[in-house]
């Protein structure tokens, strides 16, 4: 079922397995042969896209996943549409430890990827043996976030919200209670399923929310309505 977690039941004595997500064939070719090369350490499966990685992963119950940050241009959303998958794998599978790869160093898609739970964040220009530590160390438990860019993140999330209670007055009931649920790291599928809507009217909705607190990404709503918590709980 969607959403239904899925529990971790391979063998802790076994090899590390390994679910790789990139839309460049030639990536995952070399991945999967890098990781494969080590005795305690399986690619146990594989996606070129967010619907195929969604689809495939809770079936081969990976204790890691490889996960591109950026997968092509696949239209709205699709910029980071690989911490998407984070969450949502991760709300499947909530032992799963993803390590997120990507080209560029972004403070921005490292903002998202902690936001949905990431193990690690390392870039593509990293050398074979460092990338298989790396695997190593998340499946182990441990992060491989660099504490600095870490810190710079956690300062965001304290520091005032990128928007004020003027914008808020123009959002209805259901745009709020959807703005919450943002906040508390909702995909739009989850979002869809918690209120009985289309998926498309959530994304539709969430178009017009963030248009009208006047901000362009889903990140920056998630932070207004943790400011917001923050207020209403006196935190």
């Amino acid at each position: 079922m969607d959403g239904e977690a899925v529990p971790q039941t391979a063998d802790p004595a076994g090899p590390i397995r390994v679910f790789l997500l990139d839309d460049h064939e030639v990536v995952r070719r070399g991945l999967r042969d890098l990781l494969d090369a080590e005795s305690d350490l399986k690619v146990v499966g594989e996606a070129a896209n967010a619907r195929e990685a969604i689809a495939r992963a809770p079936a081969v119950r990976p204790r890691v996943a490889v996960l591109d940050v950026r997968l092509g241009s696949s239209g709205d959303g699709g910029d980071h549409e690989g911490i998407e998958v984070c969450r949502e794998l991760r709300a499947r599978l909530p032992d799963l430890a993803c390590l997120m790869l990507t080209s560029f160093d972004d403070d921005e898609a490292l903002f998202d990827a902690i936001m949905a739970g990431a193990a690690g964040y390392v870039l593509k220009q990293i050398n074979g043996s460092d990338l298989v530590s790396a695997v190593r160390t998340v499946a182990g438990g441990r992060s491989m976030l660099d504490p600095g860019a870490t810190a710079r993140v956690m300062a965001r999330l304290r520091g005032p919200a990128p928007s004020g209670p003027v914008e808020l007055e123009n959002l209805s009931p259901r745009e709020r209670e959807i703005l919450q649920l943002i906040g508390d790291g909702l995909t739009n599928r989850q979002i869809a399923e918690r209120l009985f809507l289309a998926e498309k009217t959530v994304k539709n909705r969430i178009s017009a929310i963030l248009s009208k607190l006047g901000v362009g990404r889903r990140i920056q709503a998630a932070v207004i309505a943790e400011r917001i918590k923050e207020r209403e709980t006196g935190q």
